[in-house]
């Protein structure tokens, strides 16, 4: 792709760049992609595999295949009026209407996409960034595997994994840890607060609260991590009642580090309104705050509802933002008035532990064996594009057994 060093200022362009490649973003440029006659779209994305993060859990266990939940960003996007770029955004001029990769590229721009989603935030504890492991990256996935297949191969007594937060990662993780570990390893599931998923509805809470003693995973809820060494883990307990606060250092294999998201958008210019998070403000159609050509889309997007029902960050908003934003996208472009997005929560599901789940949502409460199966089928039906899913699905069907 050839720069473009000197655009004149607010250049007229019809195309639509969007930045990052996750489920805001890659599922924008799919929706786009299914409207006759859309604009040129350019999806800049550094990774060369899209992560459907929800059934990296399945990955992690071998329940999946690699294959069927990172599949490469250019076969999802042949054939489709798509490209791709493989670079990193570092700048946006908002005003000149272009941006600045990584790779030394400028690039002009009609409209913009901002998808750049969420990392792991450590909160600044000592130790965290150096010592723990994540969980939201390939590479997390085979640093675990290595890390379970060396615990079962040489086992020792107190083995210990400490996972970080409580929350809908934290739980999901633990529990396929322990099925993973098979005995060679204590899960301990360290939470600030006082109770696991404190967003959660009610029924999914309890079934994950009966799926961590039935794996005889330790729960410590009230518990602050102060410290990450190589092989320990400084806690500060605050117990119920009037009982003083205590530190505990534990021994541990391994610090997974699940307790917060932090967001940041790549340098905008002139800088954007965001949020006590470092989202992106946007109104409700999506479009960023006083920037009439920038979009935002996924776990970076604030909207401002004027029903003040700021939605979740989870997959589920950006499936729904997608079509949404793809269609202001074009009616901007047009000069058209633009649609609001309204979140509308399809329920929960959760994963918990080898061939087992817990669901809520659209008149259906299930746990057990035959939610595992309907959650993977509810997420084959979001799997990126018509092709893919047919791959996957036949895939499954030719691993079943009756």
């Amino acid at each position: 792709m050839q720069g473009h060093p000197n655009p004149a200022r607010n250049p007229v362009h019809n195309n639509v760049v969007i930045v990052g490649g996750g489920f805001g973003g890659l599922y924008t440029a799919l929706a786009l992609a299914q409207r006759k006659h859309h604009p040129p779209v350019l999806l800049i994305e550094p990774n060369d595999r899209f992560l459907f993060l929800p059934l990296l859990y399945e990955l992690l266990s071998g329940e999946l295949r690699g294959w069927e939940i990172a599949p490469r960003y250019d076969g999802l996007l042949a054939g489709r009026g798509l490209a791709w770029l493989q670079d990193r955004v570092e700048r946006i001029d908002a005003e000149g209407h272009r941006l600045h990769t990584a790779g030394g590229r400028t690039i002009p721009y009609g409209r913009l996409v901002i998808a750049t989603g969420a990392e792991s935030n450590t909160f600044a504890v000592p130790g965290t960034d150096r010592h723990s492991l994540g969980f939201r990256t390939l590479a997390d996935v085979e640093r675990l595997q290595r890390l379970l297949a060396d615990l079962r191969q040489q086992p020792r007594p107190l083995q210990r994994i400490a996972v970080v937060g409580a929350g809908p990662t934290g739980v999901e993780l633990a529990c396929k840890l322990a099925d993973m570990a098979e005995g060679s390893a204590v899960i301990e599931l360290i939470e600030q607060g006082p109770q696991l998923l404190p967003q959660a509805r009610a029924f999914n809470r309890e079934q994950a609260a009966l799926a961590l003693r039935r794996r005889d995973v330790r729960l410590r809820t009230r518990t602050q991590v102060e410290a990450v060494e190589a092989e320990a883990i400084t806690l500060r307990c605050q117990p119920d009642g009037d009982s003083p606060a205590h530190a505990e250092t534990l021994a541990v294999r391994a610090v997974v580090w699940t307790a917060g998201l932090s967001f940041r958008a790549p340098r905008i210019d002139p800088a954007p309104a965001c949020d006590s998070r470092g989202r992106l403000l946007c109104g409700p159609d999506l479009r960023l705050r006083d920037h009439d050509a920038l979009f935002v889309a996924g776990d970076l997007a604030a909207p401002v509802d004027p029903e003040d029902t700021t939605p979740p960050a989870t997959a589920q908003v950006a499936f729904q933002q997608a079509p949404v934003l793809a269609a202001n996208l074009i009616r901007s472009l047009a000069g058209e008035p633009l649609e609001p997005f309204h979140w509308k929560d399809l329920g929960e599901m959760m994963s918990l532990g080898v061939g087992e789940a817990s669901l809520t949502g659209s008149g259906v409460t299930l746990a057990g064996p035959a939610a595992y199966q309907l959650r993977r089928l509810a997420y084959l039906t979001r799997l990126p594009g018509r092709s893919h899913q047919l791959r996957v699905a036949a895939g499954w069907l030719a691993d079943w057994t009756p």
